[in-house]
């Protein structure tokens, strides 16, 4: 299904000044890992925010998503704060691992493994 104009504009916002918060409240930087939120996707009804966060050289990212979960109630008053001229109500926030720099990682050191096993190919 597609995402509809108003979802996109209020996913955008949503996630800029995520961002901002997180920075703020520390939450960019966790276990010396760079924690940033790469995406959020909004239902059509605009009721429900499925925020994926995205960790780099984060030692446990499942400990470092429980951490934010554990401080969503200050994050969502937070932005509640800052969008209440915009939305009307602020979206229940849902937060999610994003693993696409993961795989994309695997995927860089499988070919260097194929490079390396069969170097007469090229």
């Amino acid at each position: 299904m597609r995402e509809g104009k108003r979802q996109k504009q209020v996913g955008g916002l949503i996630q800029e000044e995520l961002n901002n918060i997180f920075q703020r409240m520390g939450l960019n930087m966790i276990d010396g890992g760079m924690v940033s939120i790469s995406s959020v996707k909004i239902t059509p009804d605009l009721l429900e925010a499925r925020v994926y966060v995205s960790f780099f050289q984060v030692p446990d990212a499942k400990a470092a998503l429980t951490k934010i979960q554990d401080r969503a109630g200050e994050i969502k008053k937070e932005l509640g704060n800052r969008v209440r001229q915009q939305l009307r109500r602020v979206p229940e926030i849902k937060y999610f691992r994003d693993e696409t720099l993961e795989h994309v990682f695997k995927m860089e050191e499988l070919f260097k493994q194929i490079k390396t096993s069969d170097p007469d190919k090229e």
